[in-house]
């Protein structure tokens, strides 16, 4: 068996389409240009290129974007100061401060400083407490309005475009970070997928993941996941990015997993070139609840 490649760029390039027609209906109904401003301390390369696309990504869609860099010496005074004053900027609809920040400043704090109604990166305590607690879908939300991380939010849609069902699967998310693995978790959960979180001290990691349904991959080690790892017919959701004798590569083997899944996302490919766009449709999102559309 070859799995099903899923295809990211393809999506991302229809939902680029389907994004670019909503921002000209907000702009033409309400006459405002959708913007998200990027806060960057330091100069870290990884930051800067990703800051650099976001800036491309808006203008291609007809939004706009600023970018407001600090030194990497700044304070977190400083750091904080620049987010109230972006909170208050009434043409600021969504607010991404990048990562990672310089050594000796409280991430934590710095992304409770957001406004949750800006936060389209989906970090701010609110965002992520209103996501643990919304009822599953079919049901009224039981929540205001929140933000889900691009990233996981690009993942979930990949599942439902290509019409992977998620009621009574049984998902394995390898990963518990704040940005994807939690929140993937609870897109999951939210779908009516019963979910196990793994992480380094699971026990047996191999053969818990041998029970996913839809095995989503997020711990950051290049190709750490193996074939024989993977349920036969099995969904693989390979969110890692990893970089091997300078080619990129995500935590699961594509090579062995592919001859087992029954569909996969490759890297790259695959969940990365959604990202920005889930990133996109956040500010767009942000900036019709600010006009009360």
């Amino acid at each position: 068996m070859t799995a099903t490649i899923l295809d990211g760029r393809a999506l991302a390039k229809t939902m680029r389409a389907e994004l670019n027609a909503a921002v000209e209906e907000f702009k033409t109904k309400h006459g405002i240009v959708p913007t998200i401003a990027v806060v960057r301390v330091g100069e870290d390369p990884a930051s800067v290129r990703y800051s650099g696309t976001i800036q491309k990504t808006a203008a291609k869609r007809g939004m706009e974007s600023a970018l407001h860099t600090l030194p990497e010496t700044a304070t977190q005074e400083a750091i904080v100061a620049l987010v109230a004053k972006l909170n208050a900027d009434e043409g600021v609809h969504g607010i991404m401060v990048q990562e990672p920040l310089p050594k000796g400043i409280d991430e934590a704090a710095v992304k409770a400083a957001l406004s949750p109604d800006k936060d389209v990166d989906g970090v701010h305590p609110v965002n992520a407490g209103r996501l643990a607690q919304v009822a599953p879908v079919g049901r009224p939300p039981m929540v205001e309005p929140f933000f889900v991380p691009a990233t996981p939010a690009g993942g979930l849609e990949i599942l439902k475009r290509y019409g992977v069902e998620l009621k009574g699967k049984h998902a394995v998310v390898v990963g518990r970070s704040n940005i994807v693995g939690k929140p993937m978790a609870m897109l999951l959960l939210r779908e009516n997928a019963t979910v196990t979180i793994c992480h380094s001290r699971t026990a047996d990691l191999p053969a818990v993941c041998r029970t996913a349904d839809i095995l989503c991959a997020a711990v950051g080690r290049a190709k750490m996941i193996k074939g024989d790892w993977i349920k036969p017919g099995a969904v693989v959701i390979d969110f890692g990015v990893n970089f091997v004798d300078g080619k990129m590569c995500g935590d699961v083997d594509l090579e062995t997993a592919q001859e087992v899944a029954g569909m996969i996302t490759p890297v790259p490919g695959g969940t990365g070139p959604m990202t920005n766009v889930m990133l996109m449709w956040n500010v767009i999102e942000a900036a019709r609840r600010k006009a009360g559309a």
